[in-house]
């Protein structure tokens, strides 16, 4: 189990040794998101920026059109507000080969509170043209998604929240774009998840399991691209659909869900997030049971829908 942070830092580090054309730039939280680890193993190769997100942005471009693959490092706020403007016209809309490092995302970014929290990241950069978007669960994941994106030819980002979650892939994982994982099967709810939060929703479905309750999860690592067809499948063989995400219920996961469904093989979908609030400064388990995305607020609320559908 290792924090998503550090497996950003350290794998930089080990691409950087085999690829030259691997570079960092950071907007000054290098020392927050790891990506200090590359720069004491490759200080030629890693720009420290400064508080200039927008700028940032735009030398990463200079240096990709010139055949580097820049990683860009800060936290997902600074990119999906601060710097959106330049990440849509310089990066998204030339196809530019910049790979966003979006570090401290969803509600658990340690004590900065709501001014730092971004849980609207998800529905701003999917409904960006020529963006990939993904988030991986684990540090297995979340290495064999970096390792994906430097080779990837176009921009990324990457989601990746500040905390370890227990590793559920072990090393034979690979990354596809668009691939969903089936974590368990159930029959009796569905639950679609993303990043850590399908660590949380496994470990709802085995809670719902003492219950008597059959619970699959789905994991989404690629929310853009994604497989509507393995989603629809997926969601045909359960009695109840619910989208778990550590973001705003507009527009994220459980948006991308409903419009799969709705579009294919209708399905209600009850969508567990963020409901139209700010974050707010405190520990990571008082969060996540205050907005009911621990596994076991997961579990409860699972059974009162289960309940009320009946």
């Amino acid at each position: 189990m290792k924090a998503l942070r550090d497996v950003f830092g350290e794998t930089l580090v080990k691409l950087g040794s085999t690829n030259p054309n691997v570079l960092v730039l950071d907007a000054d939280l290098a020392n927050s998101t790891k990506a200090d680890k590359f720069a004491m193993a490759y200080p030629a190769k890693f720009l420290q920026m400064g508080i200039a997100e927008q700028n940032c942005v735009g030398v990463a471009v200079g240096l990709a059109s010139l055949g580097f693959v820049p990683w860009l490092s800060s936290f997902t706020v600074f990119f999906t507000h601060r710097a959106v403007d330049p990440i849509r016209m310089l990066v998204a809309q030339t196809h530019a080969n910049v790979k966003i490092g979006a570090a401290y995302s969803g509600l658990l970014t340690g004590f900065t509170g709501k001014t730092h929290q971004d849980v609207q990241d998800l529905a701003i950069m999917r409904a960006m043209p020529d963006m990939t978007v993904v988030a991986p669960a684990d540090a297995v994941e979340g290495e064999a998604i970096i390792r994906w994106a430097t080779e990837y030819q176009g921009p990324v980002f990457v989601r990746l929240a500040r905390d370890a979650s227990p590793d559920i892939f072990d090393q034979q994982y690979g990354f596809a774009p668009g691939k969903t994982i089936t974590l368990k099967d159930g029959g009796d709810v569905l639950l679609i998840s993303t990043g850590p939060q399908s660590v949380r929703c496994l470990q709802a479905a085995e809670l719902l399991q003492e219950q008597g309750i059959s619970a699959g999860v789905l994991h989404v690592p690629s929310i853009k691209p994604v497989n509507q067809e393995e989603i629809v499948n997926a969601a045909d063989k359960a009695g109840l659909i619910v989208t778990v995400e550590e973001h705003s219920i507009y527009g994220g996961l459980g948006g991308l869900v409903a419009e799969v469904l709705s579009e294919t093989s209708p399905h209600r979908v009850i969508r567990f997030g963020i409901d139209d609030k700010w974050g707010e400064s405190a520990p990571n388990d008082f969060l996540l049971d205050k907005y009911g995305l621990s596994a076991s607020r997961v579990a409860q609320r699972v059974v009162e829908r289960l309940k009320a559908k009946k």
